[in-house]
């Protein structure tokens, strides 16, 4: 599976832009749950920051990573309302970036550890794992085939 992982983010996020280009994009269904255009700025942020937390973790000795607060960051950011074409384009790049992170990772680095601040360890190959469940899961939350 972590040989796939590259190829899997990027099929992710092709779909993406179809999801953004929906007159409903940016509305809510209801009040407890994002529109799809929040949940694509979050994916988006979501790679930012993994490919971040790869690169400490394949720099740094069994880091501690930060908790991110992601509600806090979606209304810090606005994410209602920002602009769909442009977080399809922001998204699509930010997959890429990550995309290339894991492709590049060594061999003999996928079983490096990190751990998160709440508690769970990782090693490059389940935090890749983690990150994909994560994205896969937004994409079906937004009804995205």
């Amino acid at each position: 599976m972590f040989g796939d992982l590259p190829g899997l983010i990027r099929q992710n996020a092709a779909a993406w832009p179809a999801v953004l280009d929906r007159a409903d994009a940016a509305l809510r269904p209801d009040d407890h749950t994002w529109s799809p255009l929040e949940y694509a700025a979050h994916v988006r942020d979501v790679c930012r920051l993994f490919a971040e937390r790869l690169h400490r973790i394949l720099d740094e000795e069994d880091p501690l990573l930060d908790n991110w607060d992601q509600d806090a960051t979606a209304i810090f950011e606005r994410y209602d309302l920002q602009v769909p074409r442009t977080v399809a384009g922001e998204l699509t790049a930010a997959a890429s970036g990550v995309a290339d992170a894991f492709a590049a990772v060594p061999a003999d680095a996928s079983h490096r550890t990190a751990r998160r601040s709440d508690g769970p360890s990782f090693t490059v190959e389940t935090f890749g794992a983690y990150f994909l469940h994560d994205i896969v899961h937004h994409r079906h939350d937004v009804g995205a085939a």
